[in-house]
């Protein structure tokens, strides 16, 4: 087999591969639920590659995760189940039909219009599957249903917030997150001056949860802001350990106070950057 374009092809490939006797080893040895985390794993390298603003690591990593879908589709394909043109057909139709602005005769809508007709329509989705199922009354058609449990928590936290938003259960105003953040964190210190443990880890939690809340009323993706934080203090360690190097020592020979001063230039430096970004 050669490399190509067609999408065919890779279906072919991944066939080949799940043939008893002549595909791989590991590929054949593999079901649903070890593939898993390599498609949550893939979807992140995705994400990181976007971050990074890295379009051939792009390229790749898309590719690494449409494999995952071709896999597990492979896999149901072998069960009996549905194959990968099945899942294309799924799609489609999701799309044609949570579109009716584009591929119906709505039109002329606003982005908030479109985005409150979007989750009107999933739910009837989500409705019409549980009534399929026979269970229309079971906990699936909560306010909260659909958010899957293997979500990141930060995301978790996010999409159960917005779904408890959408019936009114929500703050109207970013200030009185930002009071609750107060509030929580007052919990934290008392329940450290008690010396417990457990119930400051407890409140930490609720804490981290309000915090969530704040991003989202201010627009922010909690979780792309606390990446962009990570790689954050990724640079300006990575300044304290090139600044020591110079000196000849290892963070481990250095004092806080040291580390402290040396990262409040790095953060003075990268502000600078900025200014001067700014002015070009």
């Amino acid at each position: 087999m050669t490399p190509s374009r067609d999408i065919g092809r890779l279906i072919e490939i991944m066939a080949a591969l799940r043939t008893p006797g002549a595909g791989c080893p590991w590929d054949l040895v593999q079901d649903f639920a070890s593939i898993a985390p390599y498609a949550i794993e893939e979807a992140y390298e995705v994400a990181d590659a976007i971050g990074r603003g890295d379009f051939h690591d792009l390229k790749d990593e898309l590719g690494d995760l449409l494999l995952q879908v071709v896999f597990h589709a492979r896999m149901a394909e072998e069960a009996d189940k549905f194959d990968f043109g099945a899942v294309v057909e799924s799609i489609t139709r999701k799309l044609l039909r949570r579109h009716p602005h584009v591929f119906g005769e709505a039109r002329g809508l606003s982005p908030e219009a479109v985005e409150g007709m979007w989750h009107r329509i999933k739910e009837e989705e989500k409705a019409e599957r549980a009534a399929a199922r026979g269970d229309a009354t079971s906990e699936r058609t909560g306010a909260l249903a659909g958010v899957p449990s293997a979500l990141p928590a930060l995301t978790r936290a996010l999409k159960l917030q917005e779904k408890a938003s959408r019936v009114g259960f929500d703050w109207n105003d970013p200030k009185a997150v930002l009071d609750k953040i107060r509030e929580e964190t007052e919990e934290v210190a008392q329940a450290l001056a008690a010396g417990d443990k457990a119930h400051a880890t407890a409140e930490v939690g609720d804490l981290l949860f309000v915090v969530v809340n704040l991003a989202r009323h201010l627009g922010a993706d909690p979780e792309r802001a606390l990446r962009e934080t990570n790689l954050k203090f990724e640079r300006r360690f990575g300044a304290i350990e090139r600044a020591l190097a110079q000196q000849g020592r290892v963070p481990e020979q250095a004092s806080l106070a040291e580390m402290d001063a040396l990262w409040d230039e790095a953060k003075e430096e990268e502000r600078a950057g900025q200014l001067r970004g700014g002015k070009a």
